[in-house]
């Protein structure tokens, strides 16, 4: 095949991000007033062009690359760099992205004389909102008012609306030189000595309800705000990885880098991550929570945060514009002028059905890996509120399955994790409408009822505990009784409205091996049906079989590959003991990662086959990259390969470890389970065996298969 290496998802953009702010630049960091490009602040655009002169030329950037998360630094040509003496003169671009934006403009000559340069900036604010400048399309707007401030050398740019308050101050400051500001332009003469240097800072800080955002110092090294903080104990944190296998080595350090700056730095949760970037800079529950549950062999703190924050924003009343109902965990919280405006509910949106029982599994999970039962019982009333709405609103219609609907009408109309408005169709490639009660909300639900079981027993309430365990075996035999297709191998994605089975071929099988939902006599089946052809594209499973006549492998949900679901299935897989389908979606998902700069996975791959006529899969054209759960699923696979379930009560890990041929070695320096820390070393004998070592705290390492996995040799 030929070779591809360093694909970019957004060629022509660059991004760095800190919080709730996002700096997205053309790819030599400039701001030229081209949509999607600005400085946003809480979702709205507060720098939306910005033009720099040096005597008159716009300096054109010959090298940019970011610095950490939060920093850029360019460098761009002022004067001839080849002439004799040395006139040469370049002009340093760095920009520290904050609450505020600070940029950084240092003139730097090599020249034997003093050079006299005359700079101006050029700025404007169009207060846009993240989605509207992703889509280039305004849904709000209103003019935009200037005022200077002589005695203070600010210039205020103000939204001239009624209804929002929104403004942006900007401040250009020069070492001992005077800055004017006239005709809509600051301008600044400066006088650089010769082999010396003359600085300007631009600060740009955005006011929000009378509240000023404050620009962060300008250093590379992570500051001491709250995002800063949270990025700085990741980075500390998380788990390093080494193998003789470059692409995983490479992939596994581009993902733990990349959970390490995606934090929002919340009061209820610092080191619980955003969704994305550029367009999911935001609170997103179910997101949050499962990038921090595919990362737990990382470190777990992630996972705590994130419970914690979904904790803090349980729906309180029944709202129909938001899709909220009292204990309902959040979907979505933005803070962009759409949604502020009342233009969508995103401020607190509701709208979705996977969250609660993924609260209550992945609670169960840190617990597993923790111990930390004070965590637990502090979170224990949001189990309770989870569960009552999943008992109270859950399954409206009493059939013992949670369906979904929407009241609110700008809310999602699927709201189970393909929530995209023709997600789920039928065998014929018709949308089904809803309610609909898809196969992965009955297998979350199945889940969460045997981890919450876990939990309140652990917190000494063992017949509550015992009670959901029943409800777990009963749900198991009556989802596979209506659900199970055996004439195709699978099971079906839904049952619609009319309770009948939508009859689709879909990835989302892949997520009910990983609850333990289908019973072990028919897993293989089910795993084989999962890397069919049609389902297998040779660097991940599609959502959609490509035999579907809705099938389109560059939608976002019919037959898209997404990473996410590869961490997941890969777990699923693991838990059943189906090695060569395991090993064949990890090495799809490894060589996927090495096409793409920093073997950086983006949110979504396209569904196209990987063969000769398709060199690299390409992306879902508005694919996020970051994308906190792509990062957490080359650490799930990872976990998937060793089959490493922690026990952190009984301060043990329980492995099955079955390394591929491509993937001979791998080191874990710094696994945390129960508090002890653990370096683990794994080896691929002859003949396939392995080998397995650990160094570190008092910790049990014992080699044991899943019982579901020796269910399933068994009854091969």
């Amino acid at each position: 095949m030929t070779r591809v290496r360093n694909l970019r998802v957004r060629p022509d953009l660059l991004y760095v991000a800190s919080g709730w702010s996002t700096l997205v630049t053309d790819a030599r960091g400039r701001i030229t007033g081209t949509d999607p490009q600005g400085f946003f602040a809480r979702n709205t655009r507060v720098l939306s062009v910005e033009r720099i002169t040096v005597e008159g030329r716009e300096p054109v950037p010959f090298s940019t690359g970011n610095v950490q998360g939060h920093a850029q630094l360019s460098y761009a040509e002022l004067a001839d760099g080849e002439a004799m003496p040395s006139r040469a003169a370049y002009l340093l671009t760095e920009r520290f992205v904050g609450d505020g934006l600070r940029t950084r403009l240092t003139v730097v000559s090599y020249a034997q004389q003093p050079l006299r340069m005359a700079v101006e900036l050029r700025l404007g604010a169009d207060f846009a909102d993240t989605g509207e400048a992703e889509r280039g399309r305004r849904v709000q707007e209103g003019g935009i008012g200037a005022s200077w401030d002589a005695a203070a050398g600010e210039l205020r740019l103000s939204y001239l609306r009624d209804d929002i308050d929104r403004a942006v101050a900007v401040q250009v400051r020069a070492d001992g030189v005077p800055v004017r500001y006239a005709d809509s332009a600051f301008a600044v003469e400066v006088v650089v000595p010769p082999h010396g240097t003359a600085r300007l800072d631009v600060v740009v800080e955005p006011i929000f309800d009378g509240e000023r955002l404050a620009a962060p110092p300008a250093t590379f090294t992570e500051p001491a705000d709250p995002a800063g903080s949270a990025r700085a104990r990741l980075a500390a944190e998380l788990t390093r990885l080494s193998s003789s296998n470059f692409d995983v080595t490479a992939a596994w350090r581009c993902a733990v880098e990349d959970l390490s700056v995606l934090p929002l730095g919340e009061p209820a949760g610092p080191t619980a991550p955003m969704a994305g970037l550029p367009i999911y800079q935001e609170i997103f529950g179910r997101d949050t929570m499962t990038a921090s549950w595919q990362a737990l062999l990382a470190g777990p703190t992630m996972l705590a945060d994130s419970l914690r924050l979904n904790a803090d924003h349980l729906g309180r009343r029944v709202d129909d514009w938001r899709d909220e109902e009292p204990g309902k965990p959040l979907h979505e919280a933005r803070r962009g002028p759409v949604s502020v405006l009342g233009l969508d509910p995103f401020t607190s949106y509701y709208g979705d059905w996977s969250t609660a029982p993924d609260f209550l599994v992945f609670l169960g999970q840190y617990l597993a890996w923790t111990g930390d039962l004070r965590t637990v019982r502090e979170l224990l009333p949001t189990a309770r509120r989870a569960l009552e709405w999943i008992e109270r609103y859950g399954d409206v219609d009493g059939d013992g399955f949670l369906e979904y609907h929407r009241r609110s009408p700008a809310g999602l109309k699927n709201q189970g994790w393909k929530d995209s408005d023709t997600a789920v169709v039928d065998e014929h490639g018709r949308v089904v409408p809803n309610p609909i009660a898809t196969s992965e909300l009955q297998a979350y639900w199945y889940a969460a009822l045997r981890h919450a079981a876990v939990v309140f027993t652990a917190a000494g309430h063992p017949a509550r505990g015992a009670a959901l365990v029943a409800r777990a075996h009963a749900l198991r035999r009556r989802f596979h009784r209506a659900y199970w297709l055996p004439e195709r191998g699978c099971y079906a994605m839904a049952l619609g409205p009319d309770k009948r089975p939508v009859r689709s071929v879909n990835s989302n099988d892949g997520h009910l091996l990983t609850t333990g939902i289908v019973p072990a006599r028919v897993a293989p089946v089910v795993a084989g049906r999962l890397l069919a052809p049609d389902m297998f594209s040779g660097w991940g499973v599609r959502t959609l079989s490509a035999e579907n006549p809705a099938y389109n492998p560059f939608s976002y949900h019919r037959g898209s590959v997404w990473p996410v679901e590869a961490g997941t299935i890969g777990l699923g897989l693991a838990r059943y003991g189906c090695w060569a389908h395991l090993h064949r979606l990890a090495e799809g998902m490894f060589a996927a990662a090495a096409l793409f700069e920093e073997h950086r996975l983006p949110e979504v791959l396209s569904g196209l086959p990987r063969d000769a006529a398709h060199p690299h899969p390409g992306v879902y054209p508005n694919s996020c990259s970051p994308q906190a759960w792509s990062a957490s699923s080359i650490i799930a696979l990872v976990q998937a390969l060793l089959a490493l379930r922690p026990a952190a009560p009984l301060r043990t890990i329980f492995v099955d470890p079955h390394l591929p041929e491509w993937l001979p070695d791998l080191r874990l320096e710094g696994v945390q389970v129960g508090g002890a820390t653990v370096d683990l070393t794994v080896r691929r004998r002859r003949g396939g065996r392995t080998s397995i070592s650990a160094r570190g705290d008092r910790l049990a390492v014992v080699r044991r298969p899943t019982l579901l996995a020796l269910s399933t040799r068994h009854r091969r």
